[in-house]
């Protein structure tokens, strides 16, 4: 089955928060991020049911390389992307 992916404008946030970050620190790091992002959007955009449900329809991604996770959801044929967020974040502060 072929899925549509989205990636809403919160996750789109995230990740651009996250590739500013990763600059600062060196330059060409934030890039080097948003491949490892990539790369997990494919992964996630050709097998989505591959990855574990963690809370009720929610799953979840590792990003190689970076301490972030990827999450989605599915409807039909479409994966939504709703967060990056750090995996040693507290996920209570997802929440909000």
């Amino acid at each position: 089955m072929k899925y549509i992916l989205t990636v809403r404008k919160e996750a789109e946030l995230d990740i651009s928060e996250q590739f500013s970050y990763y600059e600062k620190i060196r330059t060409g790091l934030g890039h080097d991020f948003l491949l490892c992002v990539e790369e997990a959007l494919s992964k996630i955009e050709r097998s989505p049911l591959l990855y574990k449900k963690i809370h009720k329809s929610l799953r979840r991604i590792a990003i190689n390389r970076f301490p972030f996770r990827i999450f989605y959801f599915i409807q039909r044929q479409k994966v939504i992307v709703t967060a990056v967020f750090h995996a040693h974040k507290n996920p209570k502060s997802w929440e909000r």
